[in-house]
């Protein structure tokens, strides 16, 4: 897998001097963003997982830079938002709504309609605990991506270590 991705992953210098990316640009360099070891890809996990689940347009735009502020695996962390992607992003954003709506004891919309139109009817009751569950959301699986990564690195290491 690791193969895989630096496989494909474009080289810091063919990005470095790209007129399109402003003041990311001369941060690309840091080695930390292309490599593939524990503390990278940890911090990738983290940041990639965070991003997927803020209910904002265009994510990757957010995981970028969090990459670069971080010292997290750019390919990997932009890589990440794609969880939530057009065909996933409805049944996700409606299981955060209806964590939000539980913690805070709200009821939930009962003729509740997975549509844009919809959403922007009812926005005004909805928005509270949408948000509140996108956060939890965003929260647990960004602490839990970390761990969880930093877990399989170690244990691979483990089994190396005593082969």
């Amino acid at each position: 897998m690791k193969k895989l991705f630096k496989h494909y992953t474009p080289s810091p210098n063919e990005l470095k001097n790209h007129k399109y990316l402003g003041w990311l640009g001369k941060h690309l360099h840091a080695s930390s963003l292309w490599n593939f070891n524990r503390k990278s890809a940890a911090k990738a996990f983290a940041v990639g997982l965070f991003c997927a689940f803020v209910p904002v347009p265009f994510q990757m735009l957010l995981a970028a830079p969090a990459a670069v502020i971080f010292n997290a695996n750019l390919p990997l962390s932009i890589a990440l938002v794609w969880i939530t992607n057009p065909l996933t992003m409805p049944p996700i954003f409606y299981a955060c709504y209806k964590l939000g709506a539980w913690v805070l004891g709200v009821g939930i919309e009962q003729d509740f309609v997975m549509s844009l139109e919809y959403a922007w009817q009812v926005f005004d009751t909805i928005w509270q605990p949408f948000l509140l569950g996108c956060l939890i959301v965003s929260v647990t699986s960004s602490v839990s991506g970390y761990f969880v990564i930093q877990f399989i690195y170690r244990y691979k290491a483990y089994k190396r270590a005593n082969r």
